[in-house]
């Protein structure tokens, strides 16, 4: 179990995708896992899994826009297991096509300030305990697009989720300074529930007019590229790139354009 003593906080986990999936691998993999949603039913459900399977896991409430929540959500990691060892930082608002201000402030208070703060805080803890640790951000390739062939009307989604591509980046230095690390995954179409069930009305000729991937990634196969990301010590401020029908790729260290790629397989 190659996380096993550590205490792992995944946000945004109380929903029926990524979040589960990856909160249940983690625990699987030995670590002691704070399972955290604005959904306090869902995340009683994933704490529910990791308990029957054996593994130990806690369940904390918190609004990742709301300062206050974020940090209570770190400390309470640490009292409850802990000197706090990996940060998934998940957590992502409901996706929404359109230009209202609400939708765009809460995608962008989710989906970057929240994930600002929770590593603002967790590198404090991380460096309190002199340990180190590890900390993995999940973007989209919906970041990467320069000017896209069909609309998705959702340009703050794609604006928060490119923001953490550069703060992961920009956060290298931990790595040398304090020893922790934190990676950025950016994956492409995911088969969680609403994906999939569109891509299934898809016909492979629509979904080659629309698109939309020929293949949608298991949630399954995030999760164990997330481990790897917590786990490979020589890997800081690095981003893959996981386009769904192709392989992952690392994007090479200082490239200005997306232009070299480094094979990364699982």
């Amino acid at each position: 179990m190659v996380l096993k003593e550590r205490t792992a906080i995944v946000t945004g986990s109380g929903g029926a995708g990524c979040g589960r999936a990856l909160a249940l691998r983690l625990a699987r993999e030995g670590a002691a896992v704070i399972v955290s949603d604005v959904d306090i039913d869902g995340g009683a459900e994933t704490l529910r899994r990791i308990q029957a399977s054996g593994g130990r896991a806690a369940f904390r409430r918190a609004d990742m826009r709301l300062e206050a929540q974020v940090h209570d959500l770190v400390d309470f990691a640490a009292r409850e297991f802990g000197p706090l060892g990996l940060l998934v930082n998940n957590a992502t608002a409901p996706f929404a096509h359109g230009y209202d201000m609400d939708g765009w402030l809460r995608a962008v208070e989710t989906d970057f300030v929240g994930p600002l703060m929770a590593t603002r805080y967790a590198v404090e803890a991380m460096r309190q305990h002199r340990q180190g640790g590890a900390i993995v951000n999940i973007s989209s390739i919906s970041a990467l697009w320069h000017g896209r062939r069909t609309p998705a009307a959702a340009p703050v989604y794609d604006a928060a989720k490119a923001g953490l591509l550069r703060l992961t980046t920009g956060l290298a230095e931990f790595a040398k300074a304090d020893n922790i690390r934190v990676n950025c995954l950016a994956p492409g179409w995911i088969a969680t529930e609403g994906p999939r069930k569109y891509w299934e009305s898809l016909s492979p000729v629509e979904r080659a007019e629309r698109g939309v991937p020929a293949r949608l990634l298991p949630t399954e196969e995030i999760a164990a590229m997330v481990v790897r990301l917590a786990t490979d010590d020589s890997l800081a401020g690095r981003v893959v790139v996981w386009w769904s029908d192709e392989e992952p790729k690392l994007l090479a260290w200082g490239d200005r354009g997306y232009k070299n790629w480094e094979p990364f397989a699982l």
